[in-house]
């Protein structure tokens, strides 16, 4: 249980990191896609923080898509070398992943979008933009991935299952 809450706090530090790279580094309006539309129609075209920003976004972007990769790969060689039941291994990655969508919801939407100057530290021209009223602006959307939690869960704990054997 200890190893699945590590590799939980390491997919969400995978996801703030490719967060802060986005829009502290590599700037781009189609990083923004995810964003309420008054804020993305908001934000300012800007020139580079500075010299290297944003090939340093993208360098964290990846290390932050290699974080959270090798968390799930580490669960499933963790899970493998364990021989964990089919049902552990479904609850494993059904944690991980619901923590991610609760860290996503709770950390970016209510405290960084709602309730911080994350967002209008960068551009500040969204300041009167930001506030609670975006609470819930993707609740579709989040539905739909906490939906598609168990199902991806399944597909992995059934990869490992395969791999046991």
């Amino acid at each position: 249980m200890i190893t699945t809450l590590i590799l939980s706090l390491i997919l969400m530090a995978g996801l703030f990191l490719m967060l802060w790279a986005g829009v502290a580094f590599i700037q781009d309006p189609k990083y923004f896609s995810s964003a309420p539309k008054e804020v993305r129609d908001a934000i300012l075209p800007k020139a580079e923080r500075f010299k290297g920003a944003h090939a340093l976004g993208w360098l964290l972007a990846v290390i932050s898509i290699l974080m959270m990769a090798g968390a799930v790969i580490y669960g499933m060689y963790d899970g493998i070398r364990n021989r964990f039941t089919f049902m552990q291994l479904f609850i494993r990655f059904v944690l991980m992943l619901l923590s991610l969508k609760a860290f996503d919801i709770l950390f970016f939407d209510l405290y960084l979008l709602c309730n911080s100057d994350f967002f209008s530290h960068y551009y500040p021209e969204v300041k009167a933009h930001l506030g609670m009223h975006l609470f819930g602006f993707n609740a579709k959307e989040h539905a739909v991935m906490i939906l598609l939690c168990p199902l991806i869960a399944l597909v992995l704990a059934l990869i490992c299952s395969l791999l046991i054997r």
